[in-house]
């Protein structure tokens, strides 16, 4: 029985060639998500003028990027650097639990971006209103919890499934589809609910996503062309590309794998890499070290760290003369 003996991560199983640059690859994106993820976490904490609403939700996707990968990258990176692609039965499912989790949560704090950026582009007057910071952390908490029962269930009903013989994970971390296809009994009903259930947590956000982001490209449209429209229309154009790469490969897979279709598997591995960890490390830089507040904070941090740094030597100079 796998679930007695644990499961082995293959990674990229086809390119065993290039196991070096692989996870020099894997471990540089932990690094600039680790270092970004966590200055946008330390930035918004640390500087009460940031606590507003959007603040708030960019710092709860910074925790939710920066969990996953610790969750999902060092393991991979071990299996690369240390021959150590083994997980037991218990991380392996703890992992089916986070990537759910995890992911669903980012689906949901993108709907709130949104919504967040509709009210204040096309309905200024009345931003402060409808969105405060008692609304908008009582939604995070809401899509905390919500997410967390979704992946729950998730993460109960493949741990529920036999397995036997083959314990080897065709990917760089578990997930319900690498976990199922290593089942010996029929597991189509079940893919059927789990399908159901991310259909759920994608569509339903991305409708009202294309709807906010369409709502809010025609307001910047039919307004005069001035510099504040053009960098409005700029940043919803940059923010819909992440969303996309984070929609769209998300949906195309459950699809694939839904109707069998036929995926190589290290391009199926590749697309997951590419919709799960570039987000995590563009995310702070789209959706927030771009903002002038935050420049504005971070350039105050530096200043007054190299203005400390050189009261330090001028006062050790002083007492060495």
């Amino acid at each position: 029985m796998a679930n007695q003996t644990g499961f082995i991560l293959l990674g990229f199983p086809g390119l065993e060639r290039f196991d070096t640059p692989i996870s020099i690859g894997l471990f540089l994106v932990y690094l600039v998500s680790f270092f970004a993820n966590g200055t946008v976490i330390a930035l918004i904490v640390c500087n009460r003028r940031l606590y507003q609403p959007m603040y708030v939700i960019i710092l709860n996707l910074a925790i939710s990027d920066l969990l996953f990968d610790t969750v999902t990258l060092p393991k991979i990176i071990a299996k690369y650097w240390f021959n150590d692609g083994s997980i037991s039965f218990a991380g392996c499912i703890f992992q089916v639990f986070c990537a759910h989790f995890l992911g669903s949560f980012d689906s949901y704090i993108f709907l709130l971006m949104a919504i967040d950026r509709y009210v204040a582009i096309c309905k200024p007057l009345r931003y402060f209103s409808i969105i405060n910071n008692r609304r908008t952390i009582l939604l995070c908490c809401f899509f905390w919890l919500l997410t967390a029962v979704i992946a729950l269930i998730i993460a109960l009903l493949d741990s529920s499934v036999t397995f036997c013989g083959k314990n080897t994970i065709r990917s760089c971390f578990c997930t319900n589809t690498g976990v199922l296809a290593l089942s010996c009994e029929d597991v189509t009903a079940l893919k059927r609910t789990i399908f159901g259930i991310a259909m759920f947590v994608l569509l339903l956000p991305l409708a009202f996503i294309l709807f906010s982001y369409g709502m809010i490209i025609k307001v910047v449209i039919s307004q005069n062309h001035s510099d504040g429209h053009r960098r409005a229309f700029y940043t919803c154009a940059t923010h819909l590309v992440i969303i996309g790469l984070y929609f769209v490969p998300r949906i195309f897979v459950y699809v694939a794998n839904q109707f069998q279709l036929i995926l190589d598997e290290d391009i199926n591995v590749l697309i997951l890499c590419l919709y799960t960890f570039v987000p995590h490390m563009a995310n702070p830089i789209i959706y927030c070290l771009r903002t002038k507040e935050i420049r504005r904070t971070f350039k105050n941090l530096i200043r007054r760290r190299i203005l400390s740094k050189t009261q330090h030597i001028s006062v050790i100079s002083t007492i060495a003369n």
